[in-house]
């Protein structure tokens, strides 16, 4: 079974950046579609963004594009997520998802059903 570990959550201030890194275990995600999500308190699972098994193509959800950024190392089956200028609303529970079919733009609106999940880093942006 495949897993997906996610790392690099904290809590931090409004303007402040932070990396969030997602590992898989199992080398066969490398040629998988990867995608960032979260949840706030109180609220249900958004997409933020998603990345294609090569690394050649991105999507972002409008919340976050300009200020976030997906990439990969497939060598290391890793994920990150650059998250520069960061605000309050922000704040969530960041999960990294895999799906052997969906391309990024896809992930954006049919991201229910992805293979792998992990089980999440909390993220909080102070004000």
């Amino acid at each position: 079974q495949e897993q997906l570990v996610e790392s690099g959550g904290g809590l931090v201030q409004a303007g402040d950046a932070l990396k969030l890194s997602c590992t898989a275990s199992g080398s066969t995600l490398s040629t998988y579609t990867m995608g960032w999500f979260r949840q706030a308190p109180g609220k249900e699972r958004e997409f933020v963004a998603a990345i294609s098994w090569r690394g050649d193509s991105a999507y972002y959800a409008d919340s976050v594009k300009g200020r976030f950024t997906i990439t990969r190392v497939n060598a290391d089956i890793t994920v990150y997520l650059q998250m520069n200028s960061l605000k309050p609303e922000d704040t969530a529970v960041y999960y990294c998802a895999a799906d052997r079919w969906l391309p990024p733009s896809t992930v954006a609106t049919m991201w229910d059903g992805m293979d792998y999940w992990g089980k999440g880093t909390l993220v909080t942006v102070s004000s």
